[in-house]
């Protein structure tokens, strides 16, 4: 006789945090079309055509890097579940990662061209830094250790999307764009979960290996980040060179892979914290979204309180 097929139950949970977190991701659902993307078309037109060409470059590479999450990473991740829970947990990143992709797809239908689209995506696609970091991150998907999977996925989501969150973030400390940086901030309020639960996960794995064991994962792990770092360096470079915010930008990244580590319940390889980073950025970070009036039979799910890596306290304030 064949095993039985095991039907989810929700009333008996084997980790808590899997409940919480579920409850979290679903009180804070949104989507990109409730946004009035075309209210920033006076400030987009206000632009400088350098300004312009940075903007689609850092949305193109987001939707390359969430494209990857949701059809590859979030997949691989549910092969080392530990509940029935925790893939219904991913089963919502999963998707929330594609409508994080489509809401990119959102903002260049208001603000560009279909032939400046069509050069964006060319450009993504064809990018060497865009697609070394994707191919860095999809050969640790597809060839390695759970742990090291969950490291990756993390890094992605704590720490390489933040290059791109830069810039619609400093435009709203300068009242520029409101409207394209509440999806940014919604989508930030997302990933700041998924780093989070992703990290406890790995923390969990990682506390019942050896300590040779967990050595190595950790020494893998800081050489991961270095290369991604200096990769991101270049690509920072590349799309923040010409309106001079390059080092500011770099900054920014360096606390962000710090955050990331600290998901991952490790120390922070690079100086750099808070205070160090621009603060219009971390002020754009903190400060809530518009509650837009048809975001009344909503509620408040759409405010947004401040960002920063999650402790288990924080889930213990959910129930």
């Amino acid at each position: 006789m064949t095993q039985p097929y095991i039907a989810i139950n929700w009333n008996q949970i084997e980790d808590m945090i899997d409940k919480l977190t579920w409850e979290k991701l679903t009180e804070q659902f949104w989507l990109d079309t409730r946004i009035p993307l075309s209210n920033d078309l006076d400030d987009w037109r206000l632009l400088s055509a350098a300004e312009k060409d940075m903007v689609g470059k850092v949305f193109g590479g987001l939707t390359l890097l969430d494209t990857l999450q949701s059809q590859d990473g979030v997949a691989v991740l549910k092969e080392s579940i530990r509940t029935q829970h925790e893939e219904a947990v991913l089963n919502n990143i999963q998707f929330m990662e594609s409508v994080h992709a489509k809401s990119y797809s959102s903002i260049f239908s208001t603000l560009n061209t279909k032939a400046e689209i069509d050069d964006i995506f060319t450009w993504t696609n064809s990018n060497e830094t865009i697609q070394w970091k994707a191919d860095r991150i999809n050969e640790v998907y597809q060839n390695g250790s759970p742990l090291q999977v969950k490291a990756a996925s993390v890094m992605l989501e704590s720490f390489l999307f933040y290059t791109g969150f830069f810039a619609p973030l400093y435009y709203l400390g300068n009242n520029k764009l409101s409207n394209v940086a509440e999806i940014i901030k919604l989508i930030i309020r997302d990933e700041s979960v998924h780093g989070t639960y992703i990290g406890y996960k790995f923390q969990l794995g990682y506390n019942q290996l050896s300590q040779a064991e967990q050595e190595d994962l950790k020494q893998w792990v800081y050489q991961l980040v270095f290369d991604l770092y200096q990769n991101e360096s270049k690509f920072t470079q590349e799309i923040y060179d010409e309106i001079g915010w390059t080092e500011k930008v770099k900054v920014f990244i360096r606390y962000n892979a710090n955050k990331a580590l600290q998901n991952l319940g490790f120390d922070p390889l690079f100086p750099d914290t808070a205070e160090d980073v621009d603060p219009i950025v971390m002020n754009g970070i903190s400060t809530g979204t518009s509650n837009h009036d048809f975001f009344s039979q909503v509620g408040n799910g759409y405010l947004l309180g401040s960002v920063e890596a999650m402790t288990d306290e924080d889930y213990t304030k959910w129930v």
